[in-house]
């Protein structure tokens, strides 16, 4: 297969990258570098390497007419700003729109996009939470951009007309992972900085259970909509603090500070994978400690200087 990777250079798109090359696919991966690491890719000779942002429709047609991909998997997504609505729509909306132009006009045979489980909003009606549930349920917002963008651009796939799987994630993490709570323990923790956890609970999918299905969907598993990709149990985030100070052999010289979660946060992320365990034939194997051991043993042999959040500072919050 040929295989274009928007993103192909940050944390899900390079595990992948990596997973299509050992299977001797043909890669080629968009990234703009805004949050993906060089060091995430190696050379191969198999893979093309573009850089670049989806938000310029030149530059993705030029990438779609030179390489001519069969599938495309969109992992693309402007983040790392929670005040940049513009850049937040340039890339997560209309480069989604980019992306999907691209596919049509090349005959691409099917497209693979991941979206945001905070799709639902932040006060979802059920737990855990069914395909069918609606969007945004007592939010209108979603609670940041990055929910309501992600949420258009998926959208925009399904008015498309293509073959497409839109996979709402859980909480994904592993190695190469600079977003969300686990790097930032890591980080402040051997900076002997403070750290506080908030009082909020996640259903975490480590990187490699979730290539799995995504290889399954590039290889003809599964059906044109919509699935979840979630292990469904939830963790407390103290839970996955316990487990990074486990790995770390830290000693707390007292009980870490737990501080209630912010207005654009929401309780839990429990997302329902039934559909998905029946049509992939797949269930989460990786447990919680095994992740997080992983993820840990990357960071300690790469800099991290940088993690990322769609939510807001707590200082800003109101």
């Amino acid at each position: 297969m040929k295989v274009l990777i928007t993103g192909g250079a940050g944390f899900i798109g390079s595990h992948l990258a990596d997973a299509l090359l050992a299977a001797n696919h043909q890669v080629m991966v968009i990234d703009n570098f805004s949050t993906g690491r060089s060091d995430n890719l190696e050379p191969h000779s198999n893979l093309r390497l573009m850089e670049g942002t989806i938000a310029n429709a030149d530059f993705v047609n030029q990438c779609f007419d030179s390489f001519f991909p069969d599938m495309v998997v969109h992992a693309a997504a402007s983040y790392k700003d929670p005040n940049n609505w513009t850049e937040d729509v340039l890339t997560n909306v209309m480069g989604t729109i980019h992306i999907v132009e691209a596919s049509k006009r090349t005959n691409v045979r099917r497209l693979i996009y991941f979206q945001t489980a905070l799709c639902y909003g932040l006060k979802p009606l059920e737990q855990p939470i069914t395909l069918t549930h609606p969007f945004f349920s007592g939010s209108y917002s979603g609670g940041s951009s990055y929910a309501i963008s992600k949420t258009s651009g998926e959208q925009y796939i399904e008015l498309s007309g293509l073959d497409f799987i839109s996979f709402r994630l859980a909480n994904a993490y592993g190695p190469r992972n600079l977003s969300g709570p686990l790097p930032t323990f890591y980080q402040r923790l051997t900076e002997q900085k403070s750290v506080f956890v908030m009082d909020t609970r996640r259903d975490f999918i480590y990187v490699q259970d979730l290539i799995e299905v995504v290889m399954k969907a590039l290889n003809g598993k599964g059906h044109k909509g919509f699935y979840h990709i979630s292990s469904g149990s939830d963790f407390s985030i103290k839970e996955l603090f316990d487990a990074v100070i486990e790995t770390l052999g830290v000693k707390m010289d007292k009980p870490v500070d737990v501080r209630p979660r912010g207005e654009d946060d929401v309780f839990t992320i429990l997302i329902d994978p039934s559909k998905t365990n029946k049509d992939f034939d797949w269930h989460t194997s990786t447990p919680l400690q095994s992740g997080v051991n992983a993820a840990i043993q990357w960071y300690k042999a790469h800099e991290i200087n940088q993690t990322f959040t769609h939510l807001k500072p707590t200082e800003e919050k109101k």
